[in-house]
């Protein structure tokens, strides 16, 4: 069943009301001014826009990510993975799979905001074919930091490559 590598046994599904608790402690890990229970809550009972899914592996809840899909538009509202999973190409899976959800929800475009000073994340972000597109003055509220605005169009494949 596992090859080896802790990537060949991840698996994706929904998140449940249930996985709350789990997802605190990644999202505490993750972020400096991390969602509160209540945020992840209401956007599982009463957000129709949120799409949430967990990556498992045989240890549990290992990452998470969350979208709104709103006509035919994705925004990407988190992604994180458990910092002692960090660096094995995690997030890109995470992402990929988003994108892939997306396509199979019918939208055509994929955004997100990353911080200015996030490079690492930008750089998995252009390597998905996401393009930069504009700044968000002083939108992450710890420290008043820029926020940079990307986009991809998806594609069938749900990668985010551009044809030919």
């Amino acid at each position: 069943m596992n090859s080896g590598t802790q990537q060949s046994a991840v698996t994706f599904r929904a998140m449940r009301i249930t996985d709350v608790p789990d997802i605190i402690a990644i999202e505490r890990e993750a972020f400096t001014t991390p969602w509160t229970a209540e945020a992840f809550l209401n956007e599982l009972t009463h957000n129709h826009f949120a799409r949430y899914i967990v990556m498992e592996d045989q240890s549990g809840i290992i990452g998470y990510g969350g979208m709104w899909t709103i006509i035919d538009e994705a925004h990407v509202t988190n992604i994180a993975v458990r910092h002692d999973r960090r660096g094995m190409g995690l997030g890109e899976k995470m992402l990929k799979q988003q994108m892939a959800n997306a396509v199979e929800y019918g939208m055509q475009r994929m955004t997100l905001e990353v911080r200015v000073s996030n490079d690492r994340a930008q750089r998995l972000y252009e390597r998905l074919g996401f393009e930069p597109a504009g700044i968000r003055p002083g939108y992450y509220s710890d420290n008043n930091e820029d926020a940079l605005i990307m986009w991809v169009e998806l594609q069938m494949s749900g990668t985010g490559e551009q044809p030919e």
